[in-house]
């Protein structure tokens, strides 16, 4: 049987080897990560992943806006979108809307504006497989010129940034129909037709061919008519295009 001074030898040795286990512990403890950690790591890579996906990149913490595109590759942007959307592979549902909403909220910084047409059947965003705050959108019934959508789109290019104009007209576009047919019609519908009938003058009675004029007239009084716009264009910060969206197949071709 061990006597009294035996047992508290043991007892000394014992608690050495915890005192140098619980060393050891803390020594692995404070070489890695805690989970709590690691867990905010992984969330905090996930979080710039989803942002990456939104269009949204980092650098030095300050968020890097797609109008940093130049106006080619912007263009170029709206026509792999529409791409996409012929093909069914939209990704722009993928994007995490809560952070495009988040980071949308006290600015926008859209990449392209498009004119369009009022019709229900063109849905510009879906169209080019865009998202919230990437595309400025004018739109009225024959997609033409007015002082205030001249106002519009030179907002959207000296303010906001906007690198590409794209003036869109679509087939069996009503207003380009009711501008050959020039019926009478009731309110005032026939206000349109003013601003359409030089397209019809010049194209004829050939609804997709006057519809393809009235969008290349429309872009040209863009150009010219505007000194904002024209400057920009001038000084290769800014590309205004005349395109046609297709209703049966998806496809958006560029005219010029």
């Amino acid at each position: 049987m061990a006597n009294s001074s035996e047992l508290r030898n043991d007892t000394s040795a014992q608690d050495r080897n915890e005192e140098r286990s619980l060393g050891e512990i803390a020594l692995v403890s404070s070489q890695y990560p805690s989970r709590r950690s690691f867990l905010q790591m992984a969330l905090t890579g996930t979080v710039t992943g989803l942002a990456t996906v939104a269009g949204i990149g980092f650098s030095g913490g300050q968020v890097l806006a797609q109008s940093q595109l130049t106006p080619d590759a912007a263009v170029q942007e709206l026509i792999d979108g529409n791409r996409r959307f012929m093909s069914g592979r939209l990704n722009s549902f993928d994007q995490d809307l809560a952070i495009l909403k988040q980071n949308t909220v006290d600015k926008q910084e859209p990449f392209a504006a498009v004119l369009s047409c009022a019709d229900s059947r063109v849905p510009v965003e879906l169209i080019f497989d865009q998202s919230i705050g990437h595309i400025f959108v004018t739109r009225v019934a024959g997609n033409f010129v007015t002082p205030e959508i001249i106002a519009s789109l030179e907002y959207g290019a000296a303010v906001l940034g906007t690198k590409a104009i794209v003036v869109m007209g679509h087939a069996g576009c009503g207003a380009v129909k009711a501008t050959i047919q020039a019926k009478t019609v009731p309110g005032q519908i026939s206000a349109l037709y003013q601003h359409i009938q030089p397209a019809v003058d010049q194209a004829g009675a050939n609804l997709e061919a006057a519809t393809k004029a009235n969008a290349k007239i429309q872009a040209a009084l863009l150009r010219e008519s505007s000194t904002v716009i024209a400057d920009l264009v001038k000084e290769n910060k800014l590309k205004v295009v005349a395109a046609y969206y297709d209703l049966t197949g998806g496809g958006v071709n560029i005219l010029d």
